[in-house]
């Protein structure tokens, strides 16, 4: 099999130009998944496109009252950021969760998505969040929700040459709480089971005002459940609210079965771990 040409653009322009060029070629950014792929011979590029040399592309910056996270911004940097960490510590967390130490320290979260696994930790903590996600391509640049670039398991909805810029997260609100948990059988290194986002807006009283639920791992994409944010608008996340929450996850999940989980299991297991994610994003929204 001959070697890929290897490219280091340094502008998006350039890259975007490459990437339209060649229809078989790959993008480069934290490389954990593609490197993989490439010595399974899952797939054959006939290029790589390496795109941490552009400026911006690694990092992150104050935007609009909230965050942007350069497309090759590694995923342990995260942790760094100490405002970014505090705004979004369920995000920051979700990141963190990929893989090893080793593995995160290259890995971005962009990676993470564009990859397209139903059960990406980072995603359904940026569902959650209300990210969205910049991307060039050869018409210019876009900005679409971080829940509309999945299609399906290992497809995502990016156009010949189109690659993603960063990613966004916007200021969090004013007595906003978000928080990522996932079930795995080991302690750690593994892939989540049933994972489960969430994103809330507490008034002075209590009073949930927005709610943002996101289930990972149970269906083809990672899905943002808006029955049961709904269900939590409102109330004080007393127990029945929590329930119908719990059902509204329950019904929206569409799990398969394998040796990791029984579709019975991931349906239940969705529904408790929505209501514990729901308890720590509340806990982090008190004390905002």
């Amino acid at each position: 099999m001959p070697s890929p040409q290897f490219h280091s653009p340094e502008t998006v322009e350039q890259a975007s130009a490459l990437l339209a060029a060649n229809p078989q070629a790959r993008v480069l950014a934290g490389g954990t998944d593609l490197i993989v792929q490439l010595r399974s011979r899952r797939i054959a590029p006939t290029a790589i496109v390496d795109i941490k040399r552009i400026a911006g592309m690694s990092g992150i910056r104050a935007a609009d009252g909230g965050f942007a996270i350069g497309a090759a911004t590694p995923c342990t940097a995260l942790k760094d950021d100490k405002a970014l960490a505090a705004a979004w510590p369920g995000v920051v967390e979700a990141a963190n969760l990929i893989g090893s130490v080793q593995v995160r320290n290259r890995a971005t979260m962009a990676g993470n998505l564009c990859n397209a696994s139903p059960a990406a930790d980072s995603v359904p903590a940026l569902v959650a969040a209300g990210a969205t996600v910049l991307i060039a391509g050869p018409s210019g640049q876009r900005e679409v929700p971080a829940a509309e670039v999945t299609s399906g398991p290992g497809k995502n909805t990016l156009a010949h040459g189109e690659f993603v810029v960063e990613i966004r997260l916007p200021a969090r609100p004013q007595g906003g709480g978000d928080a990522y948990l996932r079930s795995i059988p080991r302690t750690e290194m593994d892939i989540a089971v049933v994972g489960a986002g969430a994103a809330l807006v507490l008034d002075a009283s209590g009073t949930c005002t927005s709610a943002r639920i996101s289930i990972g791992a149970v269906a083809p994409t990672v899905l943002l459940v808006e029955a049961a944010g709904a269900a939590l608008v409102g109330s004080k996340l007393d127990d029945a609210a929590l329930e119908r929450m719990a059902e509204a996850v329950r019904v929206a999940a569409k799990p398969i079965a394998d040796k990791r989980g029984t579709v019975e299991y991931r349906i239940a297991m969705a529904g408790v771990l929505a209501k514990r994610v729901v308890e720590i994003a509340r806990q982090r929204a008190e004390k905002a």
